[in-house]
């Protein structure tokens, strides 16, 4: 038990929070302890009955049930291991820009999820930090089962394939792929690639409750496209996204 404590405390404070309350949350649900359409996404009851907790418990929530066992724990992998390496990485030291970004990403995800009736939002944002991590790597290569391997830059949409086939859906990562692109793009894309307007930033107000661990000013300095590189030559170049979470294994 100590050594699975030390795992969890090691955990990057932002991912270990959402990590945590992406399994108690669901455990809630699956013990009886809270009806699970309590939990769900119910636009109906959000604009008459103001049920203003559905968007969240649907954010952290997914029924386990022995068809979708497998695939949340896939997500819930995919949750640790992507958030914690673009919590640790491309905003290292910032907790406050992570943050925002979550945030945005939620709201747009909450959004898409009231116009389409979804009721689970959970393998949305998870797909949009993924999506997010592949273009901070897009040029690293990720080696996938059956010793597939390409960039990282494809890995969401090979994911998406992934999760249709064990899933039989692929509306909700397509969602987060594209909430992530949304936020890639207006964030770094567009204002530090092409030169256009920043339409978004982290409001200063997050950087008084969350302030940056090292030296610099608040925000990003530098375009993403110079910040992989660096980062993932110190790192060896190469990602195996399934060491440690294989098919039959423990």
């Amino acid at each position: 038990m100590s050594d699975i404590g030390d795992w969890f405390r090691s955990i990057p404070f932002i991912t270990r929070s959402w990590f945590a309350a992406s399994i108690a949350v669901p455990l809630v649900g699956k013990l009886g302890l809270v009806d699970f359409s309590h939990l769900i996404l119910v636009p109906e009851l959000v604009y008459n009955r103001f049920h203003l907790w559905r968007p969240l418990t649907a954010t952290l929530y997914f029924p386990i049930t022995p068809n979708t066992g497998f695939l949340y724990l896939v997500n819930l992998y995919f949750l640790y291991h992507y958030s914690t390496r673009l919590e640790t990485g491309a905003f290292d030291g910032r907790p406050a820009d992570y943050i925002f970004m979550l945030f945005f990403n939620w709201i747009c995800i909450v959004i898409t999820g009231m116009l389409m009736n979804m009721r689970l939002l959970m393998i949305p944002l998870i797909m949009s930090v993924l999506y997010i991590w592949a273009q901070f790597n897009k040029d690293t290569i990720v080696s996938f089962w059956f010793g597939t391997r390409f960039k990282a830059h494809y890995l969401p949409w090979v994911i998406l394939v992934f999760n249709f086939i064990i899933g039989g859906s692929f509306v909700n990562e397509l969602t987060g792929n594209l909430v992530g692109h949304l936020y890639f793009f207006l964030m770094f894309k567009y204002p530090m690639d092409l030169g256009g307007r920043a339409f978004l930033s982290t409001p200063q107000f997050l950087y008084r409750y969350f302030p940056n661990r090292r030296g610099g000013v608040s925000g990003f300095g530098v375009p993403p496209s110079r910040r992989p590189a660096a980062q993932e030559q110190a790192g060896g170049g190469r990602h195996n996204w399934g060491q440690g979470f294989r098919l039959g294994g423990e």
